[in-house]
């Protein structure tokens, strides 16, 4: 079974080592994360990603930026703004992100 590939971008470390742990857990995930839009846009780059979480502290500016390159760069991804609340909640939006992404994927 090939792995989803899940990028977290969040300015706080703590919080983002915390959510790519949780990712991780899920033995169908692979979880990257980064601190800066330079850094996002590589690692979106270097991978196929198929969901993106915009955690919080992120500038309206920079969530633009970052939305606008990642839907030139592959319209399939499905970018989605995570507030937090818990691993229930992450799963619960990466599941819902993963099944809009393979929807997408039949459709090409």
């Amino acid at each position: 079974m090939e792995k989803s590939n899940i990028l977290y971008v969040g300015r706080n470390e703590e919080i983002l080592n915390t959510v790519i742990r949780l990712i991780n857990a899920n033995a169908g995930w692979c979880a990257f994360g980064a601190n800066t839009n330079a850094e996002a846009q590589h690692v979106f780059d270097t991978n196929t990603i198929a969901v993106v979480l915009l955690g919080s502290g992120i500038s309206e500016e920079s969530e633009y930026e970052l939305r606008e390159f990642f839907n030139k760069s592959n319209p399939r991804a499905i970018v989605v703004q995570h507030y937090g609340g818990g691993s229930g909640l992450l799963t619960s939006e990466l599941t819902a992100a993963l099944e809009e992404y393979n929807k997408k994927g039949e459709c090409l």
